[in-house]
């Protein structure tokens, strides 16, 4: 994985000799890790530990993560990493799509698993949620009938916040960066990007996180689409930034 002090972290243009169903496979266990341990948190100790807690289960978990499988796959585990890595020429068309169909799976799975737990709590309820993403007043400010943070908080939010996680993951990781700690730099971002967002919509910044809980919260599915638009939008934008900062060219 190293060579001197630079990484090859998730630099795909390198991975074309790593057999492309390891690569898909590391993806879902990611995901699925990533979803299970973040979601898992926020829905069986969230009132034990708090915002601050939650967004460090996601932070350290996508740490860890990042050196666990980034010489397979890259460690996208995020569609809106994919994106990005698609719009800069570092992975194929073919590649991307199995990626995300692999992170959407695992993450669902994780889901699945965590609501499966929650649900044995005596006295849950599907509409106690599973920390769903939501605006208005699905908002995790809307509560004693106050009014929640609506839907262009949620882009500015989901936008902003994941064009900056995508920015550090492609800078810190590219051939002339000092990538051995690429992934506290990765993983450290992930939670103060949480941080900022779950008070105002439980903190999307990747489809495949929101994909694994709306299925299995009341009422959240009708808003699953601004959590999967909005971090692809933002995984283009930190794409396009990335690519003018640092002078790299966009896939033609």
């Amino acid at each position: 994985m190293t060579q001197g002090t630079r990484t090859e972290v998730a630099e795909d243009v390198d991975r074309d000799e790593v057999p492309i169903l390891r690569r898909v496979l590391a993806e879902g266990v990611g995901t699925f890790v990533l979803v299970f341990a973040g979601v898992g948190t926020a829905v069986l100790a969230g009132g034990r530990v708090g915002a601050l807690g939650i967004a460090l289960a996601f932070g350290f978990t996508l740490l860890c993560l990042v050196y666990a499988i980034g010489r397979v796959s890259g460690c996208h585990i995020n569609p809106a990493v994919t994106l990005a890595q698609l719009v800069l020429g570092r992975i194929s068309v073919v590649a991307a799509a199995l990626y995300v169909a692999a992170q959407a799976v695992g993450g669902l799975v994780a889901g699945l698993l965590v609501y499966g737990v929650a649900s044995g709590l005596p006295g849950y309820h599907r509409a106690d949620g599973l920390a769903a993403n939501g605006f208005g007043e699905y908002s995790p400010a809307a509560k004693g009938g106050q009014d929640g943070y609506g839907l262009w908080a949620t882009i500015t939010i989901e936008v902003v916040l994941t064009a900056l996680l995508v920015f550090v993951v492609l800078s810190v990781t590219e051939r002339v960066a000092d990538t051995a700690l690429a992934g506290l730099a990765i993983g450290i971002t992930l939670a103060v990007t949480n941080l900022v967002a779950i008070p105002v919509d439980n903190a999307s910044i990747n489809p495949a996180r929101s994909l694994a809980s709306a299925p299995f919260q009341d009422d959240a599915l009708g808003q699953l689409w601004a959590f999967i638009v909005f971090p692809l939008v933002g995984g283009v934008v930190g794409a396009l930034v990335y690519a003018v900062v640092h002078g790299r060219p966009i896939r033609r």
